[in-house]
């Protein structure tokens, strides 16, 4: 029987939120040290489990504050639940905010490989996928501009291109086919489906629903940080567009 390869046990996720407008770090600071702040929690996901196979391809949706986002970014290690258990057994390539490990005073060419760094490449692998990175970002002519004369959509192409650039186990992609043109959305879905077709287990988070009926083998459907329902993505696709 083959094992999974993420394992998500109860997990709940809450955040304390201060009830006091407050206006100026100075007087946060002042209310934190007089003990004056007061807090209510809010409670982003509630005893969340699910278990993905090696090669699945799961779909999140939910409407907006469903806690989609939250789910994805607890899976990555990015935060730690509340409550609750994360197996995850294999290498993770999030894409979640893309350029979020750029420094915006220096070139693309400088961040390629900073933020390449950060995903854990070598500067010998980066070196060898420089070429292939420019040119699926389509950026060559702005290789040594300051990334912050960048549009967000050309930072996030640069981010996709890097962190796309290897096969990992497992690939998280939070609403990304949505970057660029046109063209360069279908560009991105198709290295995604390739990636799929050479076994890459892949958790997607997208507002369309004709992309995760198409892509995705399994659906999870949140509803104010509750699981709604869990299952095959036709059922569940049409019951949410019925909602």
């Amino acid at each position: 029987m083959e094992e999974n390869i993420i394992k998500i046990n109860k997990v709940s996720m809450s955040f304390k939120l201060t009830r006091d407008k407050i206006f100026s770090l100075k007087e946060y600071v002042i209310k934190f040290l007089k003990q004056e702040l007061e807090y209510e929690e809010f409670k982003a996901l509630t005893d969340i489990s699910f278990e993905l196979k090696k090669g699945e391809i799961l779909g999140i949706i939910g409407f907006n504050g469903s806690g989609k986002s939250t789910m994805l970014k607890i899976i990555s290690g990015i935060m730690k639940p509340t409550k609750g258990s994360v197996e995850v057994n294999g290498n993770i390539s999030p894409l979640i905010e893309l350029g979020s490990g750029f420094d915006m005073e220096l070139t693309a060419r400088e961040n390629i490989f900073l933020n390449g760094y950060i995903l854990g490449y070598s500067k010998k692998f980066l070196r060898k996928h420089f070429d292939e990175i420019i040119e699926f970002s389509e950026l060559g002519e702005f290789i040594d501009i300051p990334v912050k004369n960048f549009s967000s959509g050309m930072i996030a192409r640069l981010g996709f291109a890097i962190a796309t650039t290897v096969n990992p186990e497992i690939l998280i992609v939070d609403e990304i086919l949505s970057v660029g043109d046109f063209k360069f959305q279908k560009k991105s879905e198709d290295r995604i489906k390739e990636m799929i077709k050479n076994g890459v287990t892949v958790i997607i988070v997208s507002h369309s629903i004709e992309q995760i009926e198409e892509l995705c083998t399994k659906v999870l459907w949140l509803d104010k940080g509750r699981v709604k329902d869990y299952g095959e993505t036709n059922r569940i696709c049409k019951e949410y567009k019925n909602s």
